[in-house]
């Protein structure tokens, strides 16, 4: 037996996927509006639910717009210099991690519990952040400050390499040495 969050979550797929009218029209609204944005209540509900956000006081869902690409050209500081004159710097975070610092910032009373991906156009990446109030709020999340600019959301300790359990753990690449 299939719950409403199955069907919730099967037609904000299928309105992406099939590049619906009503996901445009949404993109375009997105755009013209600020870059961290509060909300009444959750695009994506079943996805939201299922991250930890509830309908009461002390949650708070925000969206938040972040520039794609990967790459940036630094600036130069303490002079042109030969050692200065590099290309591109990769950024060591992920465009989630960087939305749910953007909501934090802004946010500075809150805690970030979660973020999840609502949409995307060839300019920006749109990120909805569940924050909850330390003070309303009893969650285990809510305990450990700065959560987000840490690297403790989930989407932060997958950028840390940290997701991975047992055999995978040890692997390259994971921050971890491995066995020999």
């Amino acid at each position: 037996m299939r719950s409403a969050y199955d069907y919730i979550q099967e037609t904000f797929q299928k309105e992406y996927k099939e590049r619906d009218e009503l996901y445009k029209a949404r993109i375009v609204e997105w755009r013209k509006e600020g870059t961290v944005v509060r909300l009444d209540g959750p695009t994506n509900l079943a996805r939201a639910r299922r991250l930890g956000y509830k309908r009461k006081r002390g949650y708070v869902v925000v969206r938040v717009r972040v520039l794609r690409g990967r790459r940036i050209k630094p600036k130069p500081m303490g002079g042109r210099k030969p050692r200065h004159n590099y290309r591109y710097v990769q950024p060591q975070l992920s465009l989630q991690v960087i939305a749910e610092q953007k909501a934090n910032r802004k946010y500075k009373n809150m805690e970030v519990i979660n973020s999840y991906w609502v949409g995307e156009d060839g300019k920006y990446k749109f990120y909805e952040v569940i924050l909850a109030d330390p003070t309303l709020v009893d969650h285990p999340a809510v305990k450990r400050k700065g959560r987000a600019f840490r690297g403790l959301t989930s989407a932060g300790r997958k950028s840390r390499g940290l997701l991975a359990k047992g055999r995978r753990k040890s692997r390259e690449g994971s921050g971890r040495k491995q066995d020999e």
